[in-house]
C-alpha cells in the first residue's frame, strides 16, 4: 500500500530546475519508494542504481565511463553515502551538461556527513529531507494515537502490532551495529545502544552535557560530537532556546528529542499504548510527537526555538521567520488545557500576534484575542502554513 508523500510535488518541481536533487533521511524512511513513484512523472528515461547491491556497486568501478553511457537519462543513485568519491565526478559531469533532472541522489546521512556533496555540488544540487510519515499523510488510515505510539517509519506503521515492535527493535539493532559505524560513528555498538537509550530518557528535557558525559565516563566534547553525529543521522533533534540577544542562543543548553516516537517508545521499553498512558513522562513523549510533526511540515524559512527564563517564564515553541517571532505554541497532553503563570508571562513578554495551545483532541477556539486552543491536526492543517 503506497501512501503519497507530501514532498512529491516539491521534488518534481526541483527536478525541473536543478541538475541534481538529493533526498536525504534515515534508512527505511521511504526514500527509495518515493523515488520510484516519481519515475512516471519524469520526462526522460530513468536508470536506477542501488549501491548496496554488489552488482550495482561494481558497475561504478569506472564511474565516469559508466555514467557517461547514461547521459541522456535521469540516473537515480541510492545509498550514495557508501561511495562518497562519486561527488567530485558528478560535479564534472553536471558542469559539462547542466540539464535539469540528471541525477536523483538518495542518502541516509545529512549534508554535513556528506560534506563532499555540499562542497563539490554547491549550486548544482538541491537537498530535500524526507521524514517518517506525518500525521497529515496517514490520518485517513490511522488514528493519531496509533501513529504516535508506533511512529512514522513505513515498516512499523503499516505492520501488525507484534511485527511493528519487532521491526523497530531490528531497526535499532541495525543502526547500532552496522549503519552508524558505516557512517563513521566511533563508539562500540554496546556503548552506542546505551547512549541512545540514555538520550531517550532525556527526551524533551534540557541537555546537560557534563552530566551525560559523567554517566558514560566520557568527556563533554565527546558527548557533543556523539550528539552531532546522531543529529546528522536523523536520529535526534536539538531545539535551542530563543533569546532576544542572539549571542546567548549559541551558548545556552538545548532540549533534545528522539525524532520518531515509535523508536522512542522501544528505547524506553514501552510495549503498548496502555503502558504509555501510565508512563510518568508521557507529556514528554507527546511533546516529542508534536515537535516531530511540526518539523516535518515546516517550510525552510521558519526556525523553531523554545523559550525559558530563570524566573519560570516558558513556552514550548517559538516560530521565527526572517528574524521575527511570528507565533508561539504550548504543548499540552490534556483535553482541558490551561496556561500556567509562566506560560502567560512568556506569551506577554514575547508579544507574538498568534499563540497556540496544542492538544490531542480539543475543539478549535480562542480563549483570548491572540491565544487559540486547537488539536494537533487542526494546527497542522489550518494554521502552520499561514505562519
Amino acid at each position: 500500500m503506497y501512501i503519497r508523500r507530501h514532498l512529491q510535488e516539491q521534488i518534481l518541481k526541483r527536478l525541473k530546475s536543478f541538475p541534481a536533487v538529493c533526498i536525504i533521511g534515515p534508512r527505511q524512511v521511504g526514500k527509495t519508494t518515493l523515488a520510484k513513484q516519481l519515475i512516471p512523472n519524469i520526462n526522460t528515461p530513468v536508470h536506477y542504481l542501488d549501491l548496496e547491491s554488489a552488482a550495482d556497486f561494481n558497475k561504478l568501478e569506472n564511474p565516469e565511463f559508466y555514467l557517461r553511457q547514461h547521459e541522456d537519462k535521469c540516473v537515480i543513485i541510492d545509498e550514495v553515502q557508501t561511495k562518497p568519491d562519486l561527488f567530485p565526478l558528478l560535479r564534472v559531469l553536471i558542469d559539462q551538461n547542466r540539464r535539469p533532472g540528471r541525477f536523483i541522489i538518495l542518502g541516509s546521512a545529512s549534508p554535513d556527513l556528506l560534506r563532499q556533496s555540499a562542497e563539490s555540488l554547491a549550486g548544482r544540487i538541491s537537498f530535500v529531507q524526507l521524514y517518517p510519515f506525518s500525521l497529515i499523510e496517514i490520518k485517513q488510515r490511522y488514528s493519531l494515537y496509533h501513529h504516535w505510539f508506533y511512529g512514522g517509519f513505513p515498516n512499523a506503521l503499516l505492520s501488525s502490532n507484534p511485527d511493528a515492535l519487532q521491526w523497530i527493535d531490528d531497526f535499532i539493532r541495525s543502526y547500532s551495529d552496522r549503519d552508524l559505524p558505516g557512517l563513521g560513528f566511533p563508539a562500540h555498538r554496546i556503548q552506542t545502544r546505551r547512549f541512545w537509550i540514555m538520550l531517550s530518557h532525556l527526551n524533551g528535557q534540557m541537555l546537560n552535557y557534563s552530566n551525560l558525559a559523567s554517566s558514560l565516563q566520557l568527556t563533554s566534547p565527546t558527548i557533543k560530537s556523539y550528539i552531532d553525529f546522531f543529529e546528522n543521522s536523523f536520529l535526534v533533534k536539538r531545539l535551542y532556546p530563543y533569546y532576544f540577544n542572539i549571542k546567548k542562543r549559541i551558548v545556552k543548553s538545548p532540549k533534545i528529542y528522539i525524532t520518531d516516537t515509535g523508536i522512542l517508545h522501544r528505547l524506553l521499553n514501552i510495549n503498548d499504548f496502555e503502558s504509555l498512558q501510565s508512563y510518568p513522562f508521557i507529556g514528554n513523549s507527546w511533546e516529542s510527537y508534536v515537535v516531530n510533526q511540526i518539523t516535518s511540515l515546516l517550510t525552510g524559512n521558519i526556525d523553531l526555538f523554545f523559550y525559558r527564563t530563570k524566573n519560570g517564564s516558558e513556552v514550548d515553541l517559538v516560530f521565527v521567520k526572517s528574524m521575527k517571532i511570528v507565533a508561539t505554541a504550548e504543548i499540552k497532553y490534556t483535553s482541558t488545557p490551561k496556561l500556567t503563570t509562566g506560560n502567560t508571562h512568556a506569551i506577554n513578554t514575547i508579544g507574538a500576534n498568534k499563540n497556540f495551545i496544542i492538544t490531542p483532541q480539543s475543539e478549535d477556539y480562542l480563549i483570548k484575542e491572540n491565544i487559540r486552543i486547537c488539536s494537533l491536526e487542526d494546527f497542522l492543517v489550518k494554521y502552520l502554513s499561514s505562519l
